[in-house]
């Protein structure tokens, strides 16, 4: 590891580890899994470093086994909230002015406790509760969330290096305060990492926090705290509560204190927080940050000069590894006619292959979506495209939630491109393809990048490097996050910033600087060594008392 700006040590990626039988980290993880799935445990909200606990609490089951209960969390009253508010912006008095470095300590500690005696936990603990396999919790859990601190340490350095020009008689330099008031995190149930960079990202700058965790996510997220706490981060600085979301949001965004929302998860929902917050513009001390990463409809096109073989894993891969319940996942696909019939083999014995059941089971490929409101829309656009004359399921389609909430990875073909589940995000392991014909690709490209309002990630297969040009210059906006010959998903740290326009968010980059500066509030000071002591500047000439002239 080599040294940066103020010897802080240089990010480098985590390693991915590979859990292949007879392995330490195989052994470690299935242990900690057995454990702590055979263990309830009860999660307090977390305010000024104190556990909280109410006589409201909920249970916890994973989706794969719902009626199987882990644990139990405490629900807030507007109270807690108001607590979490004022102990954030006490602690900020002190927080706001630690030295940078000793805020990365902190931070790059976490990193090396889930890189370490954290890593079985907080990976069995994403299996249970988010229903991941072992390679999707390692690649999410551990490595993106190490990845995440110990980049935005190296991030934040590279921005407090940042400085104006100097003169011999004056010196200009810009401090990066951190917002005035305090941050309000709310975090999906999807990715750990996620749940863990948004509060810990604008800590780092200096920020104090309100981290409200999805409420399916809250088992993994009790482990991010305890990392958190075992790291240093002082108390007040991120305080978490549970519950309504409605209550938890009005009291924060009532606050006039409030200064910034790091948001992910539904743009529906993003939308009325923005909304939200400009009803409320005149009541705030300054004005909010807003930050948010939403919804994908996201794409994969081929063009005929396609390896057939490739296209089928990156829609096999894109569309269902994590169940497709990334924001990344691969939901629409376009595949030339001249590859079709190779592609819809290959997809097919794929899918075929699958297993599917407990994360337990590390053979298993996919598992259970995350909860029954979820199961309950997936299958009803299944059952839909079973009884419609457009559509056409070639695999998959059936579904069973007697014990967890299983949706069997589903392909529906249609001849209508603009067909309902071409078009709705459903977030589950459903994708939808039309086959479009060979000379058609640039009206395909331009469909591609009309169907949706979303413009999250896509990816591009092509040999032709002619298409390739000239998809990624025709999908300029519609996405984010581009792929040429790959899968739409997979985005690493450091790699490539993750986030989206249009209706997908306000693309600020998570895994970047850009996304950092959000959350800091430059001051410009410049300091002259030698001041003046006379007004008169060399083109007045001499002259001495007042002139009116004629």
């Amino acid at each position: 590891m080599g040294k940066g700006f103020f010897n802080v040590p240089v990010a480098i990626n985590e390693p991915v580890k590979g859990y292949a039988p007879g392995s330490p980290e195989r052994e470690a993880v299935l242990s900690a899994y057995k454990t702590m799935f055979n263990s309830k445990i009860d999660v307090p909200m977390y305010i000024n470093g104190q556990d909280v606990t109410t006589r409201n609490t909920r249970t916890m089951s994973p989706p794969h086994d719902h009626k199987h209960v882990v644990g139990t969390y405490h629900l807030a009253e507007k109270k807690h909230v108001e607590d979490a508010i004022a102990t954030a912006l006490e602690a900020r008095k002190t927080w706001s002015q630690m030295p940078w470095e000793q805020r990365a300590g902190i931070f790059l500690k976490a990193a090396e406790l889930i890189a370490g005696p954290y890593r079985a936990k907080i990976n069995a603990a994403t299996m249970i509760a988010q229903s991941k396999t072992v390679h999707q919790a390692e690649i999410d859990a551990a490595c993106e969330l190490i990845d995440f601190l110990r980049f935005n340490v190296q991030f934040m350095t590279d921005i407090y290096h940042e400085q104006p020009e100097s003169t011999s008689d004056a010196w200009n330099r810009i401090e990066y305060r951190p917002l005035e008031g305090f941050t309000y995190a709310v975090t999906p149930f999807n990715f750990t990492a996620i749940a863990g960079n948004l509060p810990a990202c604008m800590a780092l700058m200096g920020n104090v926090v309100v981290w409200k965790p999805s409420d399916s996510q809250i088992y993994s997220a009790k482990v991010i705290m305890d990392v958190f706490k075992e790291a240093g981060v002082p108390a007040g600085v991120i305080n978490v509560v549970f519950g309504d979301p409605v209550m938890i949001t009005d009291t924060v965004l009532a606050s006039p204190d409030f200064s910034g929302l790091h948001f992910t998860g539904s743009t529906f929902i993003f939308k009325e927080l923005w909304k939200q917050i400009g009803n409320n513009i005149h009541n705030y001390k300054t004005y909010p940050r807003i930050v948010g990463e939403t919804g994908g409809k996201d794409f994969i096109i081929a063009h005929k000069s396609a390896n057939a073989k490739q296209v089928a894993t990156a829609i096999v891969r894109g569309a269902f590894e994590f169940q497709g319940q990334k924001c990344s996942a691969a939901s629409r696909a376009y595949i030339p006619q001249s590859l079709w019939a190779d592609v819809k083999k290959y997809v097919i014995e794929d899918v075929n292959s699958f297993k599917m059941g407990s994360p337990e089971d590390l053979s298993n490929f996919i598992t259970a979506v995350i909860h029954e409101g979820s199961f309950d829309k997936l299958a009803k656009y299944i059952d839909a495209a079973k009884a419609d004359t457009e559509a056409e399921i070639i695999v998959g389609g059936g579904y069973n939630k007697s014990k967890g909430y299983f949706i069997e990875p589903t392909v529906i073909v249609t001849k209508n491109p603009k067909y309902t589940t071409m078009c709705t995000e459903l977030f589950g392991p459903v994708i939808t393809i039309y086959v479009y014909e060979d000379d058609t690709y640039t009206e395909t490209l331009k469909l591609v990048d009309e169907t949706s309002e979303y413009a999250l990630t896509g990816a591009v297969l092509a040999t032709d490097r002619y298409a390739i040009t000239q998809a990624t210059e025709a999908l300029q906006n519609a996405a984010g996050n581009f792929y040429i010959n790959d899968k739409p998903t997979g985005a690493v740290v450091g790699q490539q910033p993750f986030g989206g326009a249009r209706a997908s968010g306000t693309n600020d980059k998570a895994g970047s600087a850009q996304n950092l500066l959000r959350w800091v509030s430059p001051r410009m000071i410049k300091e002259t060594f030698v001041t003046p002591t006379d007004y008169r500047y060399p083109f007045l000439g001499e002259f001495s008392g007042i002139f009116f002239g004629k």
